[in-house]
């Protein structure tokens, strides 16, 4: 399985993710993306410029997977209801 590094981008300042995970295909890679910028903005909310940061998504060769906006996962959160009865 390929292996996939969230790096965070806010501004001209990158945060490496050293690890990265093994996961089946880029699509698993934006669907973790998302649940982490999710996480991340519920636990500090959108104080540092998390609003204006993006996660990169690259490869075991560094190449760019997916850039995935914070301000995208929070309309995506706005579409999300509760249970419907």
């Amino acid at each position: 399985m390929p292996r996939y590094f969230f790096n965070t981008r806010i501004a001209d300042e990158l945060i490496a993710d050293p690890e990265g995970e093994q996961l089946r295909d880029p699509d698993q890679a934006w669907e973790i993306a998302r649940a982490m910028i999710r996480e991340l903005l519920k636990l500090e909310g959108a104080e540092g410029g998390l609003l204006n940061a993006t996660l990169e998504v690259t490869d075991d060769a560094g190449e760019i997977v997916l850039e995935f906006p914070f301000t995208e996962a929070i309309l995506d959160m706005s579409g999300e209801a509760g249970t419907r009865h």
